[in-house]
């Protein structure tokens, strides 16, 4: 079955986020995720409210980054599994915006995968060495049974083949960050499977998941849909360039938008002036990154899915048809539609469409 989340900045205001989590178990969605930066709330203190607040809704991060010592943080993702009773899934990054916050650069891919295993075999409670000294969390559910639970399952947001291929040996799943474009994505499954054939992996116990943009539109404000996810379209869309150099699987026609994406967005996030409310706007409504200069309006059209009910709905079902089990859904950018209306538009419009098709053979 095909799991539809919704990702992006926390939903405001965070003190009435138990009461969106419940909208969305009752509308529809099957997850909600949330991200790891510095102008955002602390994405497990927002999951323990949420786990509180739904029964079946699972909850995770999209994405959590490796600022924390991998004990910590597998400490905060047991406990937020054992509060949800099981439905915690966490989706891991090398770390981009929250790493560029601290003036730093992303983890290594080599130290990315080192930060993977010990974070799993702390979630698997065994104890673990780091620099002679050896720690564990298996004390969480002596010290309190009622935290007693799977382990949960660890999702790489991967772009590059680089991490793909680490993907496919340190984690239980991958989200691919390509947009929507079904070629590409499927180009990366292939990489998938190439490489668990060469280590041997048994795909079984292993998935794919996506992240894309979508915009619903009612055919008259297209360019207030289209604005509501330009700025994580774009934030997307640059991960497919290494120090602004587009990877070597982008089609020649985005190259130049996804270099510009980068180049756009790297200052801003880099940045500790203060935020800018919209003048005008209702609370939480910023003045963040309105200006479309940058990328054309085709490009996120095609990176990202904007348009009717319908036409979101078979652009997605695409990517469903390739084998993606769990499609990241991403409605909204810091800043824009603090009403959430468009996460509304998806639930109540594009999943059921999703819902009524039949799975592909």
């Amino acid at each position: 079955m095909v799991e539809f989340w919704r990702y992006g900045p926390t939903p405001l205001p965070m003190a009435d986020i138990g009461r969106f989590a419940a909208n969305m178990e009752a509308t529809g969605w099957d997850g909600l995720a949330v991200g790891e930066n510095n102008k955002q709330p602390d994405p497990y203190a927002v999951l323990a409210l949420v786990s509180a607040a739904t029964t079946t809704l699972h909850v995770g991060t999209a994405t959590a980054v490796p600022t924390r010592h991998p004990m910590l943080m597998a400490l905060s993702m047991a406990t937020i599994q054992g509060l949800s009773g099981g439905r915690a899934r966490y989706s891991i990054g090398r770390g981009d915006s929250a790493v560029k916050a601290l003036q730093q650069k992303p983890m290594s891919v080599a130290d990315f995968e080192v930060f993977l295993r010990r974070l799993q075999a702390y979630l698997r409670r065994e104890e673990v060495e780091i620099e002679g000294t050896t720690s564990t969390i298996a004390g969480l559910v002596t010290v309190d049974p009622s935290l007693d639970s799977p382990k949960p399952a660890i999702d790489v947001a991967a772009t590059g083949p680089k991490v793909i291929e680490l993907a496919v040996r340190s984690a239980d799943s991958v989200s691919f960050a390509v947009g929507a474009d079904p070629e590409r994505v499927g180009r990366c499954i292939e990489l998938v499977r190439t490489t668990a054939s060469a280590i041997d992996r048994d795909l079984a116990d292993f998935s794919f998941g996506c992240y894309v943009q979508v915009a619903v539109t009612d055919g008259e404000n297209d360019e207030e849909a289209r604005t509501r996810i330009r700025p994580l379209a774009m934030t997307f869309a640059r991960f497919s360039a290494f120090e602004g150099k587009p990877l070597e699987d982008v089609g020649d026609a985005d190259k130049v938008q996804i270099q510009r994406a980068a180049e756009a967005l790297d200052a801003k996030f880099r940045s500790s002036g203060a935020l800018t409310a919209l003048p005008g706007g209702p609370p939480g409504e910023l003045e963040f990154f309105r200006d479309k200069q940058a990328v054309d309006d085709e490009f996120i059209d095609r990176f990202a899915i904007i348009g009717s009910p319908e036409h979101c709905a078979a652009r997605l079902q695409a990517l469903v048809d390739l084998g993606i089990s769990r499609i990241l859904i991403g409605s909204r950018f810091m800043g824009t539609d603090v009403l959430e209306e468009n996460t509304a538009r998806i639930g109540r419009d594009v999943l059921p469409r999703l819902r009524r098709t039949a799975p592909a053979a």
